[in-house]
């Protein structure tokens, strides 16, 4: 093994702490995860979790994915875990889809957002009108 293999192994793991610091979340979080089965860290004899890049990367599209609204069980099947024999091209059709979907959701929300501001412009319009005729500052 070279230098740089033996370099690049012992930068590949992380313990949960680290791995807490690094993403900005807590140490509970990563391991409801675990416990979801969205990560599967390895153990070190003393029993103690151990995480890869893979760890990492994973976890990192689970939030990215809970940042975008989707759901755990959404999360899973996008990143593969619920198939852990996913090809490529299945997990991009169906990152793809759930994309799809989730702007169409995006578009409802917006449009009745939209439409709750005219609502709520008209409303204000009406009240300032009132106020100006009862001289109210």
């Amino acid at each position: 093994m070279t230098q740089n293999q033996e370099n690049e192994n012992t930068e590949t793991l992380f313990t949960i702490s680290e791995l807490a610091d690094q993403l900005d979340i807590s140490t509970r979080a990563i391991r409801f995860y675990e416990e979801k089965g969205l990560i599967l860290p390895e153990r070190t004899k003393g029993n103690h979790r151990i995480y890869s890049k893979r760890d990492r990367a994973r976890l990192k599209l689970i939030l990215r994915g809970k940042r975008l609204g989707y759901s755990l069980e959404d999360i899973s099947e996008m990143i593969g875990l619920a198939n852990f024999n996913m090809e490529e091209e299945q997990q991009l059709k169906k990152t793809f889809s759930y994309g799809k979907r989730k702007l169409v959701e995006i578009n409802e929300r917006m449009q009745e957002l939209q439409i709750l501001r005219e609502d709520l412009l008209a409303i204000q319009q009406k009240i300032s009108k009132r106020m100006e005729e009862l001289n109210i500052k």
